[in-house]
């Protein structure tokens, strides 16, 4: 009956599924310091530190001070900080003062971004050195 189950199912039933955000920062509370986490994460209130995690949701109310690493980033709400990640959506009310630095990247219309914006193939591009450049026969400078 269902009095008694193996040890995984009670795993696998504790577990988010993949799109349940397990991890909430409400919108009254603000965090000072190094925040970590695995899975998908939202912040409706402050953050004041570096992010580094997964999947991550800031909401209209979220505000973050410092820098983020993610593998995504849904932007509502306000950053000021470096941001890294391999998706970043930042929607209409989304404000960005910082470099950013994405394999894709989504702007909606009103959405602000203050800061240098590359891609992973422009930044390894950008510290590759360039070849020297040949002057023509006869040519001086």
């Amino acid at each position: 009956m269902g009095l008694f189950r193996k040890k995984n199912s009670l795993r696998t039933a504790a577990a988010p599924s993949d799109g349940a955000i397990s991890s909430i920062l409400s919108k009254d509370m603000r965090l000072a310091g190094e925040l970590s986490f695995k899975g998908k994460a939202r912040i409706d209130g402050t953050v004041e530190g570096n992010i580094r995690g997964e999947h991550l949701v800031l909401s209209e109310t979220g505000k973050v001070y410092g820098d983020l690493e993610v593998i995504s980033l849904i932007c509502h709400g306000f950053i000021e900080g470096n941001v890294k990640a391999q998706q970043v959506t930042t929607l209409s009310t989304a404000s960005l003062k910082g470099n950013l630095t994405a394999a894709s990247l989504t702007v909606e219309p009103g959405a602000r971004l203050n800061g240098e914006i590359t891609s992973p193939s422009q930044e390894t591009a950008k510290n590759t050195p360039s070849p020297p450049v040949k002057q023509a026969p006869g040519k001086q400078e």
